[in-house]
């Protein structure tokens, strides 16, 4: 692929960053510059914007609504939505569930489910890991029995994101036990407003609220919300999860939190000399930025080959998950040696627009420093999620080198 964007994709640029100024709400825009909590409210309203644009799913195909972008379009406005401060779409809905739908899922659920993703009317999660089946997904135990024409679900997922704002939840759920763990998994569609649902809240490390465990006591899922066959529930899985680790590669939010990094570094110290300045720094600086134009490169090069066959993503995207997960902890631990002293308190509210604390407290969190704490801690798990980068190795060894 030509690595130098042509004068039509600049137009599109050009397009995309116009839109963004003129459309893209000013306390938005305002809470992601300062580093602050963005709401569902938030996220929803900028999807409504987004839709009534006719860029409500940039990654679908015209035919279901979509923009029916290629790859380098698609690129370029994740690069501008970062660098305008944008929220991010809910992925859940947009860019894990939908290509699996669109794929696998029948025409009433395909006609009933997308446009109210589209608009922003359901918000989805995702309930797959368990107790003891995270990166060993298939020894996932939450049984769905079949009863007439519903499904009776019993068990519990964990560390479900964003599942107290969600109306429906996507499950992988065993329906049968007989044949290897794989072989017995269905992947089910379930209403989160369900009699038996539970979901209780999991506080990080940084205080906030962004994960749950969900329990299900007897949840009655009619049959009608299977995706597909029962019992090839892995295929589907595995299909969405492709999706999910080529977008954890997070190119665009790589590209704000590197500018953002430079702007802390190149502030004035206490010894009046800018950490910029000191060259063992700048060179750690310089080498992740060198890691994420190969990264970006590369990215670029897997879509569009993939694209160009008309096939589906394959193991490689294991490689863009790695490294895209490893720059961002880098970019993390760098701002946080850039701040220093002011990146160690840590105040929940302090995430709230208008927070106005104790003045010694308070001196601490300029600007461009919310609790730069809370987000390196935060970022330690994107080494774990969708697949340990241990699970992305053994991918890449078995799949791609054939050892």
């Amino acid at each position: 692929m030509d690595l130098k964007y042509n004068p039509e994709e600049e137009k599109f640029r050009t397009e995309v960053r116009a839109f963004f100024d003129a459309e893209l709400p000013t306390d938005i825009r305002t809470k992601l510059q300062l580093g602050r909590r963005i709401s569902k409210e938030d996220m929803v309203r900028w999807q409504k914007i987004l839709f009534r644009k006719g860029w409500g799913a940039v990654n679908w195909p015209k035919r279901f609504g979509g923009t029916g972008w290629d790859i380098v379009q698609q690129h370029i406005f994740e690069e501008e939505r970062a660098d305008a401060c944008a929220p991010p779409q809910n992925p859940f809905s947009l860019k894990m569930l939908a290509p699996v739908m669109q794929t696998f899922g029948n025409a009433a659920q395909q006609e009933y489910f997308l446009p109210r993703i589209l608009s922003g009317d359901d918000w989805w999660c995702q309930g797959y890991s368990e107790p003891g089946s995270g990166s060993d997904l298939a020894s996932l135990r939450t049984s769905a029995v079949r009863q007439g024409d519903h499904y009776i679900v019993n068990g519990q997922k964990t560390w479900n994101t964003m599942g107290q704002y969600a109306d429906w939840i996507f499950c992988l759920v065993r329906t049968s036990s007989e044949a290897r763990p794989q072989q017995g998994i269905s992947f089910l569609l379930i209403d989160m407003k369900s009699p038996g649902i539970t979901v209780r809240p999991i506080i990080m490390l940084d205080g906030e609220h962004e994960i749950n465990d969900i329990f299900f006591d007897n949840v009655k899922v009619p049959v009608q919300n299977l995706i597909g066959e029962e019992n090839k529930g892995w295929t589907y899985a595995k299909f969405l999860l492709t999706h999910e680790r080529s977008g954890n590669a997070g190119i665009g939010a790589c590209k704000r939190a590197l500018k953002k990094l430079k702007e802390i570094a190149s502030e004035q110290t206490s010894n009046g000399r800018p950490l910029i300045e000191d060259s063992r720094f700048r060179d750690r600086i310089a080498q992740v930025e060198m890691e994420l134009m190969a990264l970006e490169i590369t990215n670029l090069r897997v879509l569009s080959a993939t694209a160009k066959a008309q096939g589906t993503l394959g193991p490689e995207v294991s490689v863009l998950k790695i490294k895209g997960s490893e720059i961002i902890q880098q970019l993390a631990e760098l701002k946080m040696h850039a701040l220093g002293h002011d990146a160690l308190p840590y105040v929940r509210e302090a995430l709230e627009m208008g927070w106005a604390g104790n003045p010694l407290l308070s001196s601490h969190y300029r600007s461009y420093a919310p609790p730069i704490s809370g987000q390196y801690f935060n970022q330690r798990k994107t080494t774990i999620y969708a697949g340990s980068t241990e699970i992305q190795k053994n991918i890449i060894s078995q799949m791609i080198l054939g050892l």
